[in-house]
């Protein structure tokens, strides 16, 4: 049986580089008794991934694919895949909680359009065949604020020009964030990949089909403004 690794090792690309913090955190006796029934028949560890990833053995059906990258605490990823059914929703979380509370999710809603995967996003989006993903989403990731830090942003060039070309044509790739700085740079990089079309041409409302989350209502209530941008391959 595989099981849940709660430390996980950095990625071997980048020369080590994380774009994300390895996040551990206390679990309620729901979301730990969620890990540890779910995990086997819901979850997905990165790491132990050798190979093509292949998402119609993983789902036991042939659909579209969405990627969640950084699904928190799981509540967006539970209400859009349950209004979603016909396609599959892919959740990539390291924060154990977040984990634990969308596979209750998952078993509560008779969520069977969702797995699951704990470990890095980039390193999973590797096996990926080219043009497989009808959609990807990150939502608030981490902004990493200070100049040093950029270098660990998941929206960059590099990062970006992997995930669009695992987009099939028409796919999107649905960025959200609060810190008004990285949501420009976050445009900057976007517009200038040239096999991305700017949905909206500047930051778009945000859609029916995006959640709004506890996240997103403090932001709000501390006054900050919420930037969607929303690009389709071509």
């Amino acid at each position: 049986m595989t099981t849940i690794d709660q430390n996980p090792a950095p990625p071997a690309h980048a020369a080590g580089i994380r774009t994300f913090h390895p996040r551990r955190g206390r679990m309620s006796e729901r979301q730990r008794d969620a890990l540890a029934r779910l995990w086997p028949t819901y979850g997905v560890e990165i790491a132990d991934l050798d190979g093509p990833f292949d998402p119609t053995a993983l789902f036991g059906r042939r659909a579209p694919m969405v990627l969640e990258i950084g699904s928190g605490m799981g509540d967006a990823t539970a209400t859009m895949a349950a209004a979603d059914p016909d396609r599959h929703y892919l959740a990539v979380e390291v924060h154990t909680p977040g984990i634990g509370n969308l596979l209750d999710l998952v078993e509560r809603h008779g969520l069977g359009n969702v797995r699951v995967a704990q470990g890095d996003a980039l390193d999973l989006v590797r096996m990926m065949p080219e043009g497989s993903l009808a959609a990807v989403h990150v939502f608030f990731p981490d902004p990493w604020p200070k100049a040093r830090h950029h270098k660990r942003r998941i929206i960059q060039p590099a990062h970006v020009a992997l995930l669009r070309s695992r987009l099939a044509p028409g796919g999107t790739l649905h960025c959200a964030t609060d810190w008004a700085e990285y949501a420009a740079s976050m445009r900057e990089t976007l517009t200038a990949d040239p096999e991305l079309v700017d949905v909206h041409g500047d930051y778009a409302p945000r859609p029916p089909h995006r959640p709004v989350t506890k996240f997103e209502r403090r932001a709000l209530t501390a006054g900050r403004d919420i930037f969607d941008l929303i690009h389709r391959r071509r």
